[in-house]
């Protein structure tokens, strides 16, 4: 076991240096060195080696990625394509409330009828931790929801579940699943050939990142995100910012 003593930091060093070179992400690399601690923590604990040599050593930064967004124009080709059946006015009114009210998926099939204000625009969400919040809801969203309360859910549900308290229902009367959202969303998007991979969480992103270019506080869009820490939101400002450089770049002459 003479070779596990030779390991020190420079062994360490060297090994990250050969990840950089073939070029590791920082998620890769970051993966790697916790499996690493994992068997010297265990070598250094059984005496095989008289000092771990991880460690001093820090692991780098994760990249923070960007969240994905639709345009105003690719959100208005989405909310254009549900039909007047009474699944296409409950896929108008999920749509128009995951972007309108910038709601989790799990927060939006969670709604019961008991959790809806249309006539004041307001929605009770249950976020993470079972935290409660009012999500305002704009004037497009309240009447496609009404829409759908009106005609749309009544002939979705059935009798056999008729003392449902779900707002959102399948074709068999009963909740409405995230996986079903996600695939309902899919069909759509795929209709709109936007070209781009959408999930029910890109309209919340969209929600956020238009409320910003819009000139909202970031305090403002924290709470009704639902965020605890403003670190979280502070990821929609990066959006903007390269939105406004890109524009700087496209139209100044000094760019």
């Amino acid at each position: 076991m003479q070779e596990w003593r030779d390991i020190d930091f420079s062994h360490i060093r060297g090994y990250l240096a050969v990840m950089k070179a073939k070029g590791h992400s920082r998620a890769t690399v970051v993966r790697k060195i916790a499996s690493l601690r994992s068997l010297f923590k265990f070598l250094t604990r059984t005496e095989v080696l008289p000092k771990n040599p991880l460690f001093d050593l820090r692991n780098p930064k994760k990249e923070k990625k960007l969240p994905h967004f639709l345009y105003r124009r690719e959100i208005e080709e989405l909310l254009a394509l549900p039909s007047s059946s009474p699944a296409g006015l409950r896929d108008r009114a999920i749509m128009e409330i995951l972007y309108g009210a910038g709601i989790r998926v799990s927060e939006l099939t969670g709604l019961d009828l008991e959790d809806l204000d249309p006539a004041r625009g307001y929605i009770l969400v249950y976020g993470k931790g079972a935290k409660e919040r009012l999500a305002p809801l704009g004037k497009k969203g309240c009447r496609a929801l009404q829409n759908y309360l009106a005609r749309g859910r009544p002939h979705l549900l059935s009798k056999q579940c008729s003392k449902e308290t779900a707002v959102f229902l399948n074709r068999r009367g009963g909740r409405l699943t995230v996986r079903s959202v996600r695939r309902l969303l899919d069909g759509y998007v795929k209709r709109a050939i936007l070209g781009k991979k959408v999930s029910p969480h890109t309209l919340r992103h969209s929600y956020a990142t238009h409320l910003l270019e819009g000139g909202a506080d970031l305090r403002v869009v924290q709470e009704l995100l639902g965020h605890a820490s403003i670190s979280t939101t502070q990821i929609y400002t990066h959006l903007s910012r390269e939105k406004i450089r890109k524009v700087y770049n496209g139209a100044h002459p000094r760019a």
